[in-house]
């Protein structure tokens, strides 16, 4: 068996995706159809908001990680009601559902919504509610993970994490998480170290966006000062081999996002991703689709089928990012042990028949 026959095993694995904002799953076309219900304007002077054709052709042309901001933080204006909210993370489930997902630890952006005169509570409302339906419909076990915008000045997040409302959500276990993302120039992790230090203190699972497009130095900031246990992105770390064999040995997993680094130009294509430095140096990691509706609409599995056309994986390598994914979910160690036994289920599988 080559490796290129690999690609029929992908489809088959147990995945588990981690870096994922419900918000980047906003498809062009749920994005008209919610715009026309709650009566949003969209804007007239962009071409590109002239049909949902249009608006997909310009998201496969992003010039850059604050162009693709610029249309993400409009796509967010149709979102009003929880039955929005709910609506597109079931959209999101229906994909990952297909795609082999069997746990999705998955994040939104509350201040996005806040500022625009939507309350948290309706936010978590429609997402608690697909979280629910997404398991009794598909069998996806989730839990949300709240981020924080960095690039709005630090007393704002700072205030809004104080927020009686989401504290609350925090404390009943509605939330299991906090993040870090949007524009990571200019915005290093250090600056965010009061939130991160109550959250920690109220047992919340942390992580942060770190290294997409900023150096490792900033990755080196989430593990130290804000204490995080996973790193999002954390492309650029093989810049840093000291750091890199630190993270290696301390087990933290990376969130990479192949074919979102390539529509952001952080990379021309994906066999530029230092995969098989990750690999051989034994840092844990997943595979993930960041902000699908965005980016090509390319699920996970696209991005399990872009790693494996870059790389060549064997099927050994693929249980040990896999394996990597389970230990890292932040999901029940239950869900985790019933994970494992499907992924060798599969891999059994796939073994005695190809050896036939």
């Amino acid at each position: 068996m080559g490796n290129s026959d690999v690609q029929t095993l992908l489809p088959l694995l147990p995945k588990c995706e981690h870096h994922i904002h419900l918000e980047g799953a906003l498809t062009p076309e749920l994005l008209f159809d919610l715009a026309k219900k709650n009566n949003i304007s969209l804007p007239t002077d962009d071409e590109a908001f002239a049909s949902p054709a249009a608006l997909t052709a310009r998201y496969r042309n992003f010039a850059s990680l604050n162009d693709f901001l610029h249309y993400y933080y409009i796509g967010m204006s149709v979102l009003i009601t929880a039955e929005d909210f709910e609506a597109l993370a079931m959209d999101y489930f229906r994909h990952a559902s297909d795609d082999g997902v069997w746990h999705a630890d998955v994040f939104f952006d509350p201040q996005a919504h806040i500022s625009r005169g939507v309350s948290y509570d309706t936010v978590l409302a429609g997402f608690s509610a697909a979280s629910t339906k997404a398991e009794s419909q598909f069998g996806v076990s989730s839990e949300l993970v709240c981020c924080f915008l960095r690039h709005l000045p630090v007393p704002e997040c700072v205030q809004t994490f104080k927020q009686e409302d989401i504290q609350a959500s925090f404390r009943s276990g509605a939330v299991k998480g906090i993040g870090l993302d949007s524009s990571e120039f200019g915005f290093p992790p250090e600056l965010f170290e009061e939130i991160y230090t109550g959250a920690g203190a109220m047992g919340m699972r942390l992580t942060a966006h770190a290294g997409e497009e900023a150096p490792p130095a900033y990755i080196q900031s989430a593990l130290d000062v804000l204490k995080v246990e996973r790193i999002d992105h954390g492309r650029r770390l093989p810049e840093d081999p000291e750091l890199l064999a630190r993270i290696a040995k301390e087990g933290k997993l990376l969130t990479l996002c192949p074919i979102s680094n390539v529509f952001l130009r952080g990379v021309s294509s994906v066999s530029e991703l230092p995969i098989r430095e990750f690999l051989a140096a034994g840092v844990q990691f997943s595979l993930n689709s960041d902000d699908p509706a965005y980016f090509g609409n390319n699920y996970i599995l696209d991005n399990y089928r872009a790693v494996q056309e870059a790389f060549d994986l064997s099927v050994d390598e693929w249980e040990t990012i896999c394996r990597a994914s389970i230990r890292g979910s932040w999901c029940s160690d239950q869900r985790k042990e019933e994970m494992a036994a499907k992924l060798k289920e599969v891999l059994d599988s796939w073994k005695a028949s190809s050896s036939q």
